[in-house]
């Protein structure tokens, strides 16, 4: 099931078509409050009511030109500037795919560190596939060095990314840590889930112990597994860890409870939202995720105000 849910993120023929049927609509609207900024900086100021911080990203990867990268930059600009305006805890998370990698480094990199320039909150980079790995490090690393705000994602799949960790430590990164949900060799990635879950209770410990050695950048958890939550929150009490030394991020409309719950005990929640038309390969790399949703993924559901 997973593979042919990977398998249907990439194919153009899919892509065109199924995004037109509207049971097909209805069922992404659990997981997204609409495709346009505006309705999605609407849903961020209402999350802030109680008491969570977003982040947001406009659907899309790889591009067909340099004026496309322009366009994205553009909408993130504005974005930020809306942010700036309306006072919400908000921040933005960008695919460097998106801003031009695939016509050179350089295009992505100079885009990103604009980004990072027109505002004093983190701007993080998506991780994508294991192709783009080294070279999104090593801009990470460029921009870092003339600007601070910037966060990373990394995927506990890759079975390098233990390495890769142990390498960014001495820059002090924030790492938002996902599980990754790319096809991908197993060579290149660990096929059992027991393992991609061990992986990432291990970089867990190490983004917690970095912060607790006087590190001031932010771990931040970005899983729905409820066991691999608990886990960890074990894990922070036993190293000595306060609840405010490290974060909790998760998509919106999935396990909403949890989030509630681990505000009201206390918690850092960030809730991802995503917007934009582009949004059938991020929908089904999220089924991808956890296949045995997929009922409850492809139903429709009313909005959970809870």
């Amino acid at each position: 099931m997973r593979k042919a849910l990977l398998w249907a993120s990439t194919n153009p023929f899919l892509a065109e078509r199924l995004p037109r049927m509207r049971f097909v609509k209805r069922a992404t609207s659990r997981f997204m409050p609409g495709e346009s900024w505006e309705e999605a900086l609407t849903e961020a100021d209402r999350l802030s009511t109680r008491g969570m911080g977003t982040l947001v990203t406009l659907l899309g990867e790889n591009l067909d030109s340099i004026d496309q990268a322009d366009a994205v930059l553009d909408e993130y600009l504005g974005v930020l500037q809306d942010v700036s305006d309306a006072g919400v805890d908000l921040e933005i998370s960008v695919k460097l795919t998106q801003l031009g990698l695939d016509f050179g480094p350089e295009v992505a990199q100079e885009r990103l560190s604009r980004l990072a320039e027109a505002t004093q909150s983190l701007v993080w980079i998506d991780m994508e596939s294991s192709d783009y790995v080294d070279v999104t490090l090593e801009i990470f690393r460029n921009v870092m060095s003339t600007n601070r705000n910037l966060g990373l994602c990394l995927q506990s799949y890759l079975r390098r990314t233990e390495d890769d960790l142990d390498n960014l430590l001495p820059l002090d990164p924030s790492i938002r840590l996902v599980k990754g949900a790319y096809n991908e060799t197993r060579e290149v990635a660990y096929p059992d889930k027991r393992e991609v879950d061990d992986h990432y209770f291990t970089l867990s410990r190490t983004l917690l112990k970095a912060r607790l050695n006087g590190g001031m950048a932010r771990p931040v958890i970005a899983t729905h597994d409820t066991r691999m939550i608990e886990s960890v929150n074990r894990m922070a009490v036993e190293l000595g860890a306060d609840k405010d030394d490290y974060e909790f991020a998760m998509l919106y409309g999935i396990e909403r409870q949890e989030q509630n719950r681990l505000v009201t005990s206390g918690h850092v929640v960030r809730v991802l939202i995503s917007y934009g038309s582009s949004w059938f390969p991020w929908y089904m790399r999220r089924l991808a995720e956890r296949p045995a949703n997929c009922l409850l993924y492809t139903s429709p559901s009313p909005r959970d105000r809870g």
